[in-house]
């Protein structure tokens, strides 16, 4: 059964309609004011019949045949980034446990044998480890502020 225009229209719909009114400004068929002002129409409208109005000037439009909108290519990016940015965190966080770990044997180890501390050994749990996560950090650029 296709919907009449009286049939109140879902969020996924206007998302739809945004998705071509975003192609249809793109290539030019709209200027900047007609499509802010197509926009708010359209997160104002509730039927189908009125997002029909929204989209009945443009060409090839048909309601029922538009394909489902995926995020924006950069909406991707900054997901993706952000997901970087937590993993290169994680990563930090375990790296300092584990040395926090072993300076805290190799404290204990020292206090209990009357304050005669062994070689620092920590530091080569510690140093290449921290030397890798250096570079991941900066090769991956996620400490760039250029892409948060």
């Amino acid at each position: 059964m296709a919907p009449g225009p009286e049939m109140r229209a879902s969020d996924g719909d206007r998302d739809k309609i945004a998705g071509v009114l975003r192609e249809h400004y793109a290539q030019g068929r709209l200027n900047s004011e007609e499509f802010d002002e197509r926009l708010e129409q359209l997160y104002s409208s509730k039927t189908y019949g009125e997002l029909a109005r929204l989209t009945s000037d443009l060409p090839d439009v048909d309601l029922r045949r538009l394909p489902e909108t995926s995020p924006e290519p950069s909406d991707w990016r900054m997901k993706g980034r952000r997901t970087q940015r937590r993993g290169v965190a994680a990563m930090w966080a375990t790296w300092a446990t584990a040395s926090g770990v072993n300076w805290a044997i190799w404290l204990i180890l020292g206090v209990t044998d009357g304050f005669d501390f062994p070689y620092p050994w920590p530091l080569w749990v510690m140093g290449p480890w921290g030397v890798v996560l250096l570079l991941t950090t900066f090769v991956t650029g996620v400490s760039d502020k250029s892409n948060r």
